[in-house]
């Protein structure tokens, strides 16, 4: 067996998930921002959908336990230091307090408080 015949080529590619974070080639992370957003929306979708009497406590509680971990998982490894991507991480917040009955006519600040 020569030196040759033990080189292995390795594959080059655009994107790798490891621990749960897409890496692409730029390290962007836009590609895992894309994703976690996608599935934070699905599952405040899941939320609005099975409850259809939320009061603010209630919602909090299913936010705080399905939505939020989703966000903030890893957030230290892929933290959003570019404006487009806080916006649309924050998109995500904006949608889930206008599910609240009470808050919807709110603007976004109030709906925070």
């Amino acid at each position: 067996m020569t030196v040759n015949d033990a080189i292995e080529k390795i594959n080059e590619c655009d994107e790798e998930k490891d621990i749960g974070v897409v890496f692409d080639s730029n390290l962007s992370f836009d590609p895992h921002i894309r994703g976690v957003v996608s599935k934070a929306n699905q599952r405040i979708g899941i939320i609005k959908r099975t409850f259809s009497f939320l009061d603010k406590d209630t919602f909090l509680k299913l936010y705080k336990a399905f939505v939020r971990p989703l966000v903030e998982y890893a957030n230290v490894v892929w933290s959003p230091f570019l404006k487009r991507q806080s916006q649309t991480i924050e998109r995500v917040q904006r949608r889930a307090t206008k599910i609240l009955k009470e808050c919807r006519d709110k603007s976004y600040a109030e709906r925070l408080t």
